[in-house]
């Protein structure tokens, strides 16, 4: 099940540390390993924000989002965030996003920035390239949500996709205890809207697929021409390359970066045709995607149920694969 990515970090390379990520359910209000009260925020670099500190935020409730650009688990609950901080932040919540990169490019300002402005991020963004946030955190996992009572003390952590409905109650009875009396806004519509709904089944869905040498599973995909392997990534030497994936989904979606060029194209297959009607938002009509940024392409989606063979040709060179993920 791809909801949730759980993480094991040691050291100082805690990037190199990381070790092979295990899919498991959403976890809610599990945080016994995690900080009791509001650490210190050390970030690199603030977006949208000028530094915030414990002291500063105290009397306001803060809603802390531990966050990856290109994750799709995190792509999903951020409608939600969104809106929790669109309806609550005048009536004393602090939403905080820090983001953890999970590979190495997410680490440089020109791709995190873009990211924030392509997600439509307006609140404070911290940028925890040294992991300093979440280790503070004791955390293991993206994405993961920790809310802050007004005093500073964690109340609940939630860890993965889901539970928005849960998360935002908890959130409207903070701001009621911190300032009584407040008028609240009806509940989200997001939220309102999960809450009739729940979360959709990933069961006999196919796990992440990385790629490159560091966790890569043998015989998960197969490629034709000249690639060459690095931790984190397959990189395009020249010519024509393909990456042929089975799989069992009705999502598909990779991270990708491009050459040196700045821009690639990569042409999208389904059963061995032109993907057509069960293309990606990412993917024109003619079954080729555009892309001149590093960050999570849409490939596949409304794909029938069963077995399937993902295709993907590329013909520029230095362009790098990084994973794969899936919905239903």
């Amino acid at each position: 099940m791809e909801s949730i990515i759980i993480a094991a970090v040691l050291g100082a390379s805690l990037m190199r540390a990381i070790l092979p990520f295990l899919f498991l359910g959403v976890v809610a209000g599990s945080y016994l390993s995690a900080a009791s009260r509001l650490p210190a925020l050390k970030a690199e670099r603030w977006v949208n924000s000028t530094p915030l500190t414990p002291e500063a935020l105290r009397g306001k409730v803060v809603l802390i989002d531990i966050w990856e650009y290109t994750c799709v688990n995190w792509i999903r609950t951020a409608p939600y965030v969104k809106a929790w901080n669109r309806d609550y932040a005048g009536l004393g919540l602090v939403v905080v996003g820090v983001h953890a990169p999970e590979f190495e490019f997410g680490k440089r300002a020109e791709h995190i920035d873009r990211g924030i402005r392509d997600h439509g991020l307006t609140y404070p963004i911290a940028l925890d390239n040294d992991f300093a946030i979440w280790r503070a955190l004791g955390n293991d996992a993206w994405p993961a949500k920790y809310l802050f009572d007004a005093q500073g003390k964690l109340v609940k952590r939630w860890v993965g996709e889901g539970s928005y409905d849960e998360i935002e109650t908890e959130i409207r009875r903070l701001l009621v205890a911190a300032r009584p009396g407040v008028q609240l806004p009806a509940v989200s519509p997001e939220a309102a809207a999960f809450a009739k709904t729940g979360e959709p089944s990933y069961a006999g869905i196919t796990n992440e697929t990385y790629v490159g040498a560091d966790r890569r599973e043998p015989g998960a995909f197969t490629l034709e021409g000249d690639w060459q392997s690095g931790r984190q990534f397959i990189e395009l030497r020249k010519g024509t390359g393909k990456i042929v994936l089975p799989f069992v989904a009705g999502e598909v979606n990779i991270v990708m970066q491009p050459g040196p060029a700045g821009s690639a194209t990569i042409t999208v297959l389904l059963d061995g045709k032109p993907v057509g009607e069960a293309r990606g938002a990412d993917v024109g009509p003619d079954g080729v995607a555009h892309f001149d940024r590093a960050g999570m392409i849409r490939l596949v989606a409304r794909a029938a149920g069963g077995k399937h063979v993902l295709t993907l040709i590329a013909s520029d060179p230095g362009l790098r694969a990084f994973v794969f993920t899936f919905g239903p």
